[in-house]
């Protein structure tokens, strides 16, 4: 089974003076890019969330974000940053200027940004943390659920052209053995067009024909493109993140294709080529979203 690295996880937890919400977003990339926006109050708790979240999520841009809402009965111990508040206020007020947008209720907008309101209680307990670290394990497993549920989507859909690539494959072996009298016949022709019938070494000729068809042989390449297949569809099972790995085994099925094609020699073949390629071009597309 594989993951997406597209996820998201959402998890809400009210205690009646107080609400916490944790949201995890994320898209694909090569590496774990962790975009944490936290309240102050949880700054030491940072380097234990991005360990956490190295370790659960891997892979991909990853934003992180918790918010604490205070109950009505808890904001008089609150403070406001005036400083901050003016700032905001200015600065909403000549966007909306610019803009020539109505500045209603811009006060109640730069209150609620970030900062302007400060708590008495800038630190977390225990107790607290606790609560907002449930929450947190909450949102990874609902962020975890979304990536299988992606991911098995990804699964069938990848897998469904590999087995394309596999029938294309068949067919191939089936025209294979149908070119071998064309080529004769069209080098017999051109040997007899430019030469002359009567002037063709027959023992010489099909010396260099076996010679140029043994060139043009792909049985090698046919059998390590049906292991690579075989080993692609074994990997999707795996329970271990491994979009690396089968991209790389994709790399491999995509030389043989090619090789295939450089040796094919006939119209029919180059056609069932030309689809294998067009169904692994979507495969790699694919693979990019995934863990």
């Amino acid at each position: 089974m594989i993951k997406s690295m597209t996820g998201y996880g959402l998890a809400v937890h009210d205690s009646g003076s107080t609400k916490y919400t944790v949201e995890i977003k994320s898209l694909n990339s090569k590496f774990l890019e962790l975009s944490l926006r936290i309240p102050r109050s949880f700054s030491d708790k940072e380097f234990q969330l991005r360990t956490e979240c190295n370790k659960q999520i891997e892979r991909g841009k990853v934003n992180l974000s918790i918010n604490v809402e205070q109950a009505a009965q808890t904001v008089k111990a609150a403070g406001i940053d005036k400083v901050l508040l003016k700032h905001y206020f200015e600065q909403l007020k000549s966007v909306s200027e610019e803009l020539n947008e109505p500045a209603s209720n811009l006060f109640q907008l730069a209150l609620g940004l970030p900062e302007v309101v400060k708590y008495d209680d800038e630190s977390v307990s225990e107790e607290e943390w606790k609560v907002v670290e449930q929450t947190f394990q909450k949102a990874i497993k609902a962020f975890q659920q979304f990536r299988l549920d992606e991911g098995s989507v990804l699964e069938q859909d990848i897998k469904s052209r590999i087995l394309i690539i596999m029938d294309n494959l068949k067919k191939v072996e089936i025209e294979e053995p149908k070119r071998i009298p064309v080529i004769r016949e069209r080098l017999d022709n051109f040997l007899s067009e430019s030469v002359g019938r009567e002037n063709i070494d027959q023992n010489r000729f099909e010396q260099e024909l076996i010679y140029y068809i043994d060139k043009l042989d792909i049985t090698e390449e046919k059998t390590r493109l049906k292991a690579h297949c075989d080993y692609f569809l074994e990997t999707l099972k795996s329970a271990d993140a491994n979009g690396k790995k089968l991209g790389f085994i994709s790399q491999e099925i995509g030389r043989e294709i090619n090789t295939i094609g450089s040796k094919a020699n006939d119209a029919n073949m180059q056609k069932l080529v030309v689809g294998m390629k067009e169904e692994l071009e979507k495969i790699k597309e694919q693979l990019l979203n995934v863990l």
